[in-house]
């Protein structure tokens, strides 16, 4: 069975077509998103739903034939546009960027502390657009991008949103699959990897979250853990129970199960802080040298350990914005490149080793995906030492996309559940 994945992303759009019988990806096509419409404020960051809705029609197009037999959705988490009675969008995206939630509410709160969320998490933002008359006179619902065009592809009128998307909205119970405050513009939700309508005649599932369908698309099994490093870094792993884990933030699954998140804000940025800040010095001695990281990557080919440690949390907190990072244990005889760039890779695996060990658990395996640490195979060894656990990479960088086929496969029937379909990933050596 072919299936069709899309992935909507904040700077980019991908779509895949998977064959559920081989677990090969058969194509990808990835176009994209410029979509950002420009503002007078600060601290607003808004797409253009409409234009997104066009680079998506255009992939579905490219990619579509007679023997796809279902549609798979992922997008960007935390964000919200508004729809009227019909399904029409009736203001932009406001993305998970957006920071009016960070704004100064009532009690000394913010608008997002006020629901006990984030700044751009969706009803952080709707909270403050309703204090502040911005919410649309005819809108009937709010939903993530990826819900929109679900309802737009299949024409339909109200939004059903899965839990992954729901919970990333903010003021979601999370372990009762609902949300926590009363809002007439709240979507349905559902725990159901599940059909939405139809495009073409083609099944299309309702659409996922980014992180459980990129959990989804790379990890073949539920005893395997993932460490996703990109601009930031993320560690997700599986639980059956509900549990609280310092600073670990528990997202729904599948109804059943939870999906711990533990996010680093910096995570990639900071070996790319250190790359510029080699290049800069490079600069000064009058070279020209575009792109420093091969030269660190010989640097570090044979180096295992250093005495320098780092914090690499450049970027502060979710919890905390203003913590500040740093390195520590200099002395005369370390002072020098490799130590610096090793112990930065290691201050990266370090954050997320945190999160992993306050939870207590211990998975067999690591996937890692993100080409912060798929293109740095240091970094892998650093993960594959620190958590004592056999490194995975997937044969493909699509993962969310892949994993948004997969969710469609199940919501067809293909599989007769999530763990049934993620078996047919692949992973090199395999």
């Amino acid at each position: 069975m072919k299936i069709l994945g899309i992935d909507i992303g904040t700077t980019g759009i991908c779509g895949v077509i998977t064959d559920t019988e081989s677990g090969e990806m058969l194509r990808s096509l990835t176009r994209k998103n410029a979509s950002f419409i420009s503002s007078d404020n600060e601290f607003e960051r808004i797409q253009d739903a409409d234009s997104i809705f066009d680079i998506v029609f255009g992939i579905i197009d490219e990619l579509f034939d007679e023997d796809v037999s279902a549609i798979g959705f992922s997008g960007q988490m935390h964000g919200i546009l508004y729809t009227n009675e019909t399904g029409k969008a009736l203001s932009p995206l406001y993305i998970w960027q957006d920071q009016r939630g960070a704004k100064e509410y009532k009690d000394g709160k913010t608008f997002a502390e006020y629901l006990g969320c984030f700044p751009g998490y969706g009803l952080a933002t709707d909270l403050y657009n309703e204090a502040n008359g911005l919410i649309p006179e005819d809108a009937a619902f709010l939903c993530t991008i990826a819900d929109w065009i679900v309802m737009r592809l299949c024409e339909l009128d109200t939004p059903v949103v899965h839990i992954t998307n729901a919970a990333s909205l903010g003021a979601f119970d999370v372990k009762n699959n609902k949300f926590r405050i009363d809002n007439a513009r709240l979507p349905e939700v559902t725990t159901e990897f599940k059909v939405a309508g139809e495009y073409r005649g083609v099944p299309v599932a309702v659409a996922l979250g980014d992180n459980q369908a990129s959990f989804i698309g790379s990890v073949r099994c539920a005893d395997y853990a993932l460490v996703n490093v990109g601009t930031g870094s993320q560690i997700s792993f599986l639980i059956d129970d509900f549990a609280e884990i310092e600073g670990v933030e528990l997202r729904p699954f599948d109804g059943k199960r939870f999906l711990c998140a533990g996010c680093s804000l910096c995570g990639g940025r900071a070996f790319a802080m250190f790359e510029k800040f080699c290049k800069e010095i490079a600069s000064l001695s009058g070279a020209d040298i575009d792109n420093f990281y091969p030269v660190l990557d010989k640097i570090l080919e044979n180096k295992s350990e250093s005495e320098i440690k780092a914090d690499c949390r450049f970027c502060g907190t979710r919890k905390d914005p203003a913590v500040k990072g740093g390195y520590f244990g200099i002395t005369e005889n370390n002072f020098n490149v490799a130590e610096f760039a090793f112990a930065t890779l290691e201050g990266i695996a370090d954050e997320l080793f945190g999160f992993y060990k306050a939870s207590g658990v211990t998975k067999n395996a690591v996937v890692c995906s993100g080409n912060g640490i798929r293109k740095n195979p240091v970094l892998c060894r650093i993960v594959e030492n620190m958590f004592k656990a056999e490194i995975k990479l997937p044969c493909y960088e699509e993962e969310a996309a892949f994993g948004a086929a997969l969710s469609a496969a199940v919501a067809v029937g293909e599989f007769g559940s999530i763990d049934e379909a993620c078996s047919i990933i692949k992973y090199r050596g395999d």
